[in-house]
């Protein structure tokens, strides 16, 4: 059985790893080589103990101010709405606390072994040297209360996450030179972060490699099927027969699937970071500001500021603006905060409305899996999800139940 996986992300390249290891010929396509897209640039947290979906009670009234701050934490661009609109309704309908529920028992069943595969993956050499459990640190700024903020603890006692509370001078411990706006803070001891989210996947991509898998810079152009259930992959290259196809292409699968029938409601919500060199303060983990929407991340060679949604499509040009802004809000937090050089990155999150990916096969399409949809949570959810849809492509089954994460929920037979 010979396997292509289109996609060199951290979810295409951990199911790689986890079905070459299990002996199957794999080969990976993906024109920017590993950790080429939103792998890259992302904020590097680590968060097997995160329950809590995007979509949460209250979205609706919100709407507005997003169309109007195009700096805003989220924000729409006025040439997008109408065609992000119909995901974006989508998404308030996940806010329903019923659909709250089921999807944060989801998140919970997906991302609770992340850890744990990350280990399986890398080896105790690696993990040590790329991962962090030091926990990571949420901040609000005022005493105003987020309507949110109770949802968010709910869902927290109800599926047993362990959080403490932080007042002002617990957090000035934690951060000398935390700013004076800054009034309360929780810790959650469970989660962590990389050090280096590019050389993480990469570091995927090198084991892969030395275990025998095959990575080409290629660009998948088509997916054909052929008589007895075979693939063809057509790619900018050559031309790739295959027994079982692997779609992990991250906001860009649906390009591929669209002309075999197969429609998502996959969104690429930009995100943008700010990775600030030589920073004269460096958290010892990372902390986000809740207030204004972003996060700091401290890495191996600076700190990195990133977070933020905004939709504009696949293509739009970067909105640089946003990515000085998260420069702005790191010294917003730490107002004594100097750096030399600052690069500015933009990425695209592949994103459902429920905050789910897609996983495993597609019925009326023998031989073709799925695994992409992370949104906010590739770098957690990427290795048990890679896991999950290895064992569904070898007819075994998954720890995890992969139907919450069945495309069927959105109607794909």
């Amino acid at each position: 059985m010979s396997i292509v996986v289109l996609g060199a992300g951290v979810a295409g390249l951990s199911a790689a790893l986890y079905l070459r290891r299990a002996g199957l010929a794999v080969t990976v396509l993906d024109p920017l080589g590993p950790a080429g897209g939103a792998s890259f640039g992302n904020a590097g947290l680590l968060s097997p103990q995160t329950v809590v979906p995007l979509a949460l009670p209250g979205m609706l009234r919100k709407v507005p101010g997003w169309l109007r701050d195009p700096l805003g934490p989220l924000t729409v661009r006025p040439s997008y709405a109408a065609k992000a609109m119909p995901w974006l309704m989508r998404w308030v309908n996940e806010s329903r606390m019923a659909r709250v529920l089921e999807n944060a028992k989801a998140l919970k069943a997906l991302h609770a072994p992340a850890m744990t595969c990350w280990r399986e993956l890398l080896g105790e050499e690696a993990y040590r040297d790329l991962i962090r459990e030091t926990g990571q640190v949420q901040v609000w700024e005022g005493d105003a209360v987020s309507p949110s903020a109770a949802v968010e603890a709910d869902l927290r006692e109800r599926h047993g996450i362990k959080a403490e509370a932080l007042g002002a001078d617990e957090l000035r411990q934690i951060f000398p030179g935390l700013a004076r706006s800054v009034t309360r803070g929780l810790l959650v001891p469970g989660n962590g972060h990389t050090v280096n989210p590019a050389r993480l996947v990469q570091t995927l991509a090198a084991l892969f490699q030395a275990e025998g898998g095959t990575i080409l810079p290629e660009r998948a152009e088509g997916l054909i099927p052929t008589e007895g259930g075979a693939w063809l992959v057509m790619s900018n290259h050559a031309n790739h027969r295959a027994t079982q196809v692997l779609v992990a292409g991250g906001a860009w699968s649906g390009r591929l699937l669209e002309p075999l029938g197969i429609r998502l409601p996959l969104e690429a919500e930009r995100g943008y970071h700010a990775h600030l060199f030589d920073p004269s303060v460096t958290p010892r983990l990372p902390i986000m500001n809740k207030t204004v929407g972003f996060g700091l991340t401290p890495m191996e060679d600076g700190l990195r500021a990133a977070g933020t949604v905004e939709f504009a499509g696949l293509e739009a040009a970067p909105d640089e603006r946003r990515a000085m802004r998260l420069a702005e809000n790191a010294k917003r937090l730490f107002p004594d905060l100097a750096h030399t050089e600052a690069r500015f990155w933009l990425g695209r999150r592949p994103s459902f409305p429920d905050s789910l990916p897609v996983l495993g096969g597609v019925a009326s399409r023998p031989g073709l899996f799925l695994c992409f949809g992370h949104g906010h949570f590739g770098m957690t959810a990427g290795p048990p999800s890679g896991r999950i849809v290895a064992c569904m492509m070898q007819s075994i089954r998954p720890e995890i139940d992969p139907a919450p994460y069945s495309a069927a929920r959105f109607g794909v037979a």
